[in-house]
């Protein structure tokens, strides 16, 4: 991890250059759901491609920048377009840019997705704040040689997502005018779409929604002694008795759905803050 401490070091200090106040608040948004950073006022555009050791993604709706600047009145550093282990990148370079928002000052991380409802009391457009997650992806960023400066040995993922920051969440979506669901988001490698007897199993195991992000980042981030908030939007349904099948099309399309609420939340979210 020590090469991985010098490699975040050089990231952050290529974007330090670019901005004159560090940021306080990471985003991590979704599929669907970059647009939220078109509202960061002051904002310093950089593209994945152009900063030190950075990934770059490779999937539809994930426009692959960063976006630095002020959002409701806090300092942010916002991810349009993230990285997934199934396009082919180490848990290490999944979890790269959340290293370095530590670096620049940030203290909390949200972290959004689009994922898939297997509680069947769920329904598409559903924003859900998640509780807790199973990694069910078969691996883990903190493999390997720990770097203490980073972050302990064995952290502590009991209260992954913290209660003051969930509590936030829910007010915010009742002062809005609705209510946010709550429960496990399990999270798989993908990226294939589950089966049936799959889907089943993950519902049997505790988890209300699948999906193929968020768990190794959030599992970083506590590493590194962020507070983490997670918020899900319910794309589709996943139940595994009733399955009939979904592309990446309908996922899109229901998110861009859900869209302006979800934006008007996560804005309402960091007022309260």
């Amino acid at each position: 991890m020590q090469q991985l401490a010098l490699k975040v070091k050089e990231a952050a200090d290529y974007l330090k250059e670019q901005i004159e106040e560090l940021p306080h608040i990471g985003l991590i948004l979704g599929s669907g759901l970059g647009d939220l950073a078109d509202e960061i006022e002051g904002a310093v555009r950089v593209e994945y491609s152009t900063i030190p050791h950075f990934p770059v993604s490779t999937v539809e709706g994930h426009a692959g920048r960063l976006v630095m600047g002020t959002l409701q009145g806090k300092k942010v550093i916002a991810m349009q377009g993230r990285f997934h282990y199934y396009e082919g990148y180490s848990m290490q370079e999944v979890t790269f840019p959340v290293r370095v928002m530590k670096e620049l000052g940030a203290e909390t991380l949200v972290v959004t997705n689009a994922c898939g409802g297997m509680n069947p009391s769920f329904q598409p457009g559903d924003l859900m704040v998640i509780e807790d997650h199973i990694n069910m992806t078969g691996t883990n960023p903190l493999i390997g040689r720990n770097d203490e400066k980073m972050g302990p040995r064995f952290p502590d993922m009991s209260q992954a997502y913290d209660e003051t920051l969930r509590k936030t969440a829910v007010n915010a979506a009742e002062s809005l005018g609705f209510s946010l669901q709550k429960g496990v988001y399990a999270g798989i490698s993908g990226p294939a779409f589950m089966t049936g007897a799959e889907l089943i199993m993950l519902r049997n195991l505790g988890g209300d929604v699948v999906g193929m992000s968020t768990v190794s980042e959030v599992i970083a981030a506590r590493h590194a002694g962020l507070k983490v908030l997670g918020i899900s939007c319910i794309t589709d349904m996943a139940v595994g008795e009733e399955i009939e099948g979904v592309s990446h099309e309908e996922v899109m399309e229901t998110a861009a759905k859900t869209k302006p609420r979800f934006i008007s939340l996560v804005k309402q979210i960091l007022s309260s803050i």
